[in-house]
């Protein structure tokens, strides 16, 4: 969702533990948000990156 201007890093953030697990990724931007796209084939492996550095998922 639509993110406040004051929250910065956030992309680099993930973007950086995908690249420690060998995970590429497609990042764009919009006005209030970013968008991350994986391969299918790594969406297991990228959310328990994820999670191990402590990012949530709903």
């Amino acid at each position: 969702g639509p993110l406040d201007f004051k929250f910065t890093g956030i992309l680099a953030g993930i973007a950086d533990v995908l690249a420690e697990n060998q995970i590429s990724i497609f990042a764009t931007s919009t006005f209030d948000t970013d968008y991350i796209l994986i391969k299918k084939q790594n969406l297991t492996t990228a959310v328990s990156a994820l999670e191990r550095a402590g990012y949530h998922f709903n």
